[in-house]
């Protein structure tokens, strides 16, 4: 398929909506009402800190509802105002928060749900309203809802639609996309869907395998064996790797990915040459910057004297899981929670460790004087984070009107 042609296609067509339909006025007002925080506000106002009895809240600097997701958000919310009527389905989770999540299904917004790991369309029809997420949708969806007649409104994230440019021009020269991402993550599923040869790497690990790959060759079995899951069709190391562009997921580590891009570089550089360089290797720029403002963040607030990191985010958002990564190596004591109502009852967390499971930790806030660091991830709306605090300082003890400290 033409990807690039069949997207400007479904740009100019009447049934496909990218912007949103007149009510920005009161869906602002709703989600101030819904997502929006005094508390967190006044953390802001005083240099996002807040001392109350023996508790002290750091909170990051940058954290929570991103640009992007606040935007897909909004359109969903806008979406149901111009169509009060029609049936509303949603491709995927709007976005990686079952708060957010729940309150669309509450407005009667269908989830496509998988069977047997697939997509089941067939209770979608022609007429019907189809929201495709921040995270986007793969073309082959798209051209199905497309041919199916449906009113498609398209939330995706500007910074995953730069991406799927990125790896247009790729296949423009005939380069394979090494994407630094999840291979089953809904965002690297669709930019794997506009990319031609593609191949996944999750980590610097990976990409390393691959760079001996291509500077020493190796067993083509194995390496095919390794990704398996993670390539184009008919992917063969031996021919693809000649020539290689770079792109990302979106909520993947920014450092790991620049040391990914530098690592593709170097290799191409010591295989092929500087004059040849161009020739083979494709330099990139798909960092996103709410993630890396975040991320920043993060690394800021690790810096101080911190007795516990909570995290909150949903357990599926990539994002969030890379900001515990930057606490757990930092070897901070942190909590991942995807919602204050993981506090509780009593001194209680239930909490996800970075690559396990759901566990219940007791007592979770220990005695005395401490200092809590908080951090969100770019799905998760300030009325949580405002329900996490109160929960630490009920527990401690401190939950007392909030005024900000001197």
């Amino acid at each position: 398929m033409d990807t690039k042609a069949f997207k400007r296609s479904l740009n100019h067509s009447d049934h496909y909506h990218r912007k949103g339909f007149g009510h920005e006025v009161e869906v602002s007002g709703l989600m101030q009402t819904e997502y929006q925080s005094g508390l967190i506000q006044q953390l802001r106002d005083n240099g996002y800190r807040l001392t109350r009895g023996d508790v002290t809240i750091r909170l990051a600097e940058a954290f929570g509802f991103c640009w992007g997701v606040e935007r897909a958000v909004a359109m969903a919310y806008e979406t149901r105002q111009q169509f009060p009527t029609e049936r509303i389905w949603i491709t995927n989770e709007i976005i990686h928060n079952p708060s957010v999540n729940q309150r669309l299904k509450d407005m009667n917004v269908f989830f496509i749900e998988l069977v047997a790991g697939v997509k089941d369309f067939s209770g979608v029809a022609s007429g019907d309203v189809v929201i495709l997420p921040a995270f986007g949708a793969s073309v082959q969806e798209m051209q199905l809802l497309s041919d199916r007649g449906c009113i498609i409104v398209d939330t995706t994230c500007p910074w995953v639609s730069k991406v799927w440019n990125t790896v247009e021009k790729h296949k423009r020269v005939a380069s394979t996309s090494i994407i630094h991402g999840k291979y089953n993550h809904e965002e690297t599923v669709a930019t794997s869907s506009f990319a031609g040869t593609y191949l996944v790497v999750l980590n610097l690990k990976q990409a390393e395998y691959v760079a001996h790959y291509i500077l020493s060759g190796g067993d083509r079995e194995e390496f095919l064996a390794m990704f398996q899951n993670a390539c184009s069709e008919g992917f063969d190391p031996d021919r693809d790797l000649e020539r290689v562009g770079v792109a990302n997921q979106t909520t993947m580590l920014k450092s790991e990915t620049e040391q990914i891009g530098k690592l593709f570089e170097r290799t191409m550089l010591k295989k092929y040459g500087p004059t040849a360089l161009n020739e083979h290797f494709l330099a990139f720029n798909t960092i996103c910057d709410a993630t890396q403002e975040r991320q920043d963040a993060m690394f800021q607030l690790v810096e101080e004297d911190l007795d516990l990191m909570v995290v909150i985010g949903g357990y599926n958002s990539s994002n969030t899981t890379h900001l515990q990564e930057i606490a757990v190596e930092r070897g901070i004591p942190s909590v991942h929670i995807d919602s204050g109502d993981r506090i509780g009852p009593g001194n209680q967390v239930e909490h996800k460790p970075l690559g396990g499971d759901l566990e219940r930790q007791t007592p979770w806030l220990p005695d005395g004087a401490i200092t809590v660091g908080i951090t969100s991830g770019a799905s998760t709306p300030d009325k949580i984070v405002e329900q996490v605090i109160e929960k630490i300082l009920a527990i401690k003890g401190a939950l007392t009107p909030v005024s900000p400290t001197p």
